[in-house]
């Protein structure tokens, strides 16, 4: 076990910030997380963070999984105090991080979280990943499946993955799995692409993916942190709170983290 304090740091707020869906809570400040093909016991009581893993597993994967080298206050405090809605959102997610997660993985994730809800997304996720994915068990017996790769997914067909829930997102997974795989789109060369809007650019050449899913893949997976998502409540809160436009200048290199604090203050703030 690894015991590290963390400010800005709240479990409770990325388990719930919509950016990986494979992260549940398991108990009281108790967490579980499968990322790829690994498996996270994670608890928290303030900013004591306990980390249920090896060292090098820590340092090597979970470090810059959760962004924990960067620090997140210089974002909170880049918020304009003449803007009291941002700054009411920047103060409810003060402890959200920008995870950098799989590509691959976050590609597929958020192909099926088009159209879709929370509830149903993790269903899809978790058949997808019993069925295609490896059967594993974590060092404390904990059963759990993981990620299916590229070329374990290629095996699917749209008649498969459509009895598995996904609609017509379906036929989108077969044909980026064939993509993928047949070297029409690389997913190295698109990791290594060092400015968002080539990413994003790319992106865009997937069946199924449109500007908002290419925002997602970029911030949550190449961690392009001007990437800024546009759903139906993020375009509310621009339609009732900029309308002149968000401030982009002014929270350039950031603006996904301010997206990132929007959204989740919008998805608790009348709970």
């Amino acid at each position: 076990m690894i015991t590290v304090e963390l400010e800005n740091f709240s479990l409770k707020e990325i388990c719930q910030s919509g950016q990986c869906f494979r992260m549940k809570e398991a108990g009281e400040n108790v967490y579980e997380l499968i990322a790829g093909d690994k498996y996270l016991k994670i608890s928290q009581q303030g900013t004591i963070v306990n980390f249920y893993c090896s060292d090098m597993e820590f340092i090597c994967y979970w470090v810059p999984y959760f962004d924990i080298d960067a620090d997140y206050s210089r974002y909170i405090k880049a918020i304009n105090p003449r803007d009291k809605y941002l700054v009411k959102a920047g103060e409810c997610g003060s402890g959200i991080r920008i995870l950098q997660q799989d590509l691959w993985e976050m590609i597929i994730t958020f192909l099926i979280s088009q159209q879709n809800n929370i509830s149903r997304i993790k269903g899809c996720i978790e058949r997808l990943c019993h069925k295609y994915g490896k059967h594993l068990r974590a060092q404390d017996g904990t059963e759990y499946c993981s990620f299916p790769t590229v070329e374990e997914l290629s095996v699917a067909t749209e008649e498969e993955l459509r009895e598995l829930g996904l609609g017509y997102r379906a036929r989108y997974l077969v044909e980026t799995t064939r993509s993928i795989k047949e070297g029409e789109i690389s997913l190295e060369k698109i990791f290594h692409m060092k400015y968002y809007s080539r990413a994003r650019r790319e992106l865009l050449k997937l069946s199924g993916v449109g500007e908002k899913v290419a925002d997602c893949i970029c911030l949550f997976a190449l961690h392009h942190m001007d990437a800024f998502p546009v759903d139906t409540h993020i375009r509310q809160v621009l339609d009732e709170h900029y309308r002149r436009g968000f401030p982009n200048r002014r929270y350039h290199g950031m603006r996904g983290i301010m997206q990132q604090y929007i959204f989740y203050y919008e998805l608790t703030k009348d709970k």
